[in-house]
């Protein structure tokens, strides 16, 4: 196997669909800044500005950004579990992969025969109950979270501020879009489940169908075009669970189509329902298994996603002490800083789906092989970054914003545009690692101890300056603090690497 060929193949699918990742949420706020403030343009709602419709979208976007990204866990717990359980159906049958790949949804009539070896079923099994654990709750979570949405809105103003015109805006988006939550939490699921079979083509085409029809209903039913209904503002949000619905329907197709046959052969609903009894898996999966597993790694995850949350929020309400200035240009600077995330995100699920496979197949080489060719595209990543910002970051400014002020305001602070790419592509690219050995205490605590670093860091930052703070000073600070959050993921994964990886799985 050519390992680069292997993970260009697992990354670059990935590359394409996270670009249109970005695009769906300016196209929203566009779509908002255009529909003007008459009634018919807002759905009933009369006497808003551009600015309060904008305020509306971005408030119920973060709503949801700060909802969802408690269940992240379905998308990595699932990940990481489904690779190990395919490295084993590897190892237990070879033949299977021999002519015909898997990767045509077909497996050779006498790989799987009418009595496989054990090792074989319980393979099998385990990649079906893990999709089965995460697609079940994910739709139960989904459901839930129709069922509570009333409370949920509630307790997010008791800690989100905005005016009151924004805030009915935000609520009728959410309201709308609620709808989507058992489709976008499944589509988590089905991501998670189709990068652990080494399946990265499958979820970049549910992205795109995804992505492409929200943009495409989003400004049909807003405006009315192409003789859909004008719904004005609340379009926006139908179109996204339209769009939502229509990826879970491609996604459950494109199992059935394309696994089915080799993989749920035989599998029935009460195999389903028996994948949630709180009970181990048999010896022979090779690893603790069953529900009780599953909770556990995603328990861990759920706290990771908190520290990652508390930074991320964190970041946007200390800019905002520092007057609009600050916080326009802060914000800019952390969109700048995200555009190099989604390019390594893909090395980064590569890395997540073949380390995954390898330590399902006891190949501690391929772990570490591939640890080497990941970190080794994911650092070339961050080279042709540096130089991005480097030339182009001025340029990159201007493409977000008009504003003379914000632009001449953003100079100082392009410096830490060349440095974070440096120590932000390792640190992502181990959470891939770390998510495909399912190392997900080590995963926890990184995130913990770099969460601590970003407010201690702030902190001493500000104490420091004394009376010398200043607004720019603030945000100088911020950024430096953003940095060592980085630097302690990357300095605290490169140490655990041995321990909490090579040595639970292969005893080095």
């Amino acid at each position: 196997m050519n390992l680069n060929r292997e993970i260009l193949r697992l990354a670059l699918p990935s590359i394409l669909a996270n670009i249109t990742v970005p695009l769906v949420g300016m196209v929203d706020i566009a779509v908002a800044g255009h529909l003007g403030t008459e009634a018919d343009a807002t759905g009933g709602l009369s006497g808003l500005t551009a600015a309060a419709l904008i305020g509306g979208i971005s408030v119920g976007s973060m709503l949801f950004d700060m909802l969802y990204w408690n269940f992240g866990f379905l998308r990595t717990g699932t990940g990481g579990l489904t690779a190990q359980a395919y490295g084993r159906l590897r190892r237990f049958c070879p033949l299977l992969f021999a002519s015909n790949s898997p990767r045509d949804g077909r497996a050779p009539d006498d790989a799987i025969h009418p009595s496989p070896p054990e090792g074989l079923t319980a393979a099998l099994r385990d990649i079906a109950d893990t999709h089965s654990r995460a697609l079940g709750i994910a739709i139960g979570s989904g459901l839930v979270l129709i069922a509570v949405q009333w409370l949920v809105v509630q307790a997010a103003f008791l800690v989100v501020r905005c005016t009151p015109e924004v805030r009915l805006l935000a609520e009728r988006y959410f309201y709308i879009r609620i709808w989507a939550a058992p489709a976008t939490l499944s589509l988590f699921a089905f991501k998670g489940w189709f990068i652990g079979m080494q399946d990265t083509v499958r979820p970049m085409v549910c992205d795109l169908l995804v992505n492409g029809l929200n943009i495409l209903l989003s400004i049909g039913l807003a405006f009315g075009l192409a003789g859909l209904p004008a719904l004005g503002f609340s379009g926006v949000a139908t179109g996204t669970v339209i769009a939502q619905w229509s990826g879970f329907l491609y996604a459950a197709l494109a199992v059935h189509h394309r696994y089915g046959p080799w993989i749920f052969r035989g599998y029935t609903p009460a195999d389903a329902i028996r994948a949630f009894r709180p009970l181990q898996e048999p010896a022979s999966t090779g690893q603790p298994g069953g529900l009780r597993a599953f909770f556990t790694l995603n328990r861990d995850l759920v706290v990771r996603s908190m520290g990652m949350i508390a930074v991320y929020i964190g970041f946007t309400v200390i800019s905002a002490r520092y007057g609009d200035l600050m916080l326009a240009v802060s914000t800019i600077l952390m969109k700048l800083l995200m555009i190099f995330s989604y390019f390594t995100d893909g090395f980064a699920y590569a890395g997540e789906a073949l380390t995954g496979r390898f330590i399902g197949e006891r190949s501690a080489d391929g772990v570490r092989s591939t640890v080497r060719g990941t970190f080794a595209w994911s650092m070339g990543i961050a080279g042709l970054f540096v130089l991005a910002y480097a030339f182009g970051g001025i340029p990159a400014v201007r493409l977000m914003t008009s504003d003379n002020t914000v632009v001449d305001a953003s100079r100082e602070f392009l410096p830490w545009l060349l440095l974070m790419p440096l120590i932000g592509c390792p640190a992502f690219t181990w959470d891939g690692i770390y998510v495909g050995a399912t190392a997900s205490r080590p995963l926890r605590n990184a995130t913990l101890w770099c969460a601590v670093g970003f407010f201690t860091a702030w902190g001493l930052g500000i104490i420091l300056a004394g009376p010398r703070l200043s607004d720019t000073l603030a945000i100088h600070i911020l950024m430096a603090a953003y940095f060592v959050h980085l630097a302690i993921r990357t300095l605290y994964q490169s140490a655990r690497y041995r321990s909490a990886i090579l040595s639970p799985h292969f005893g080095e």
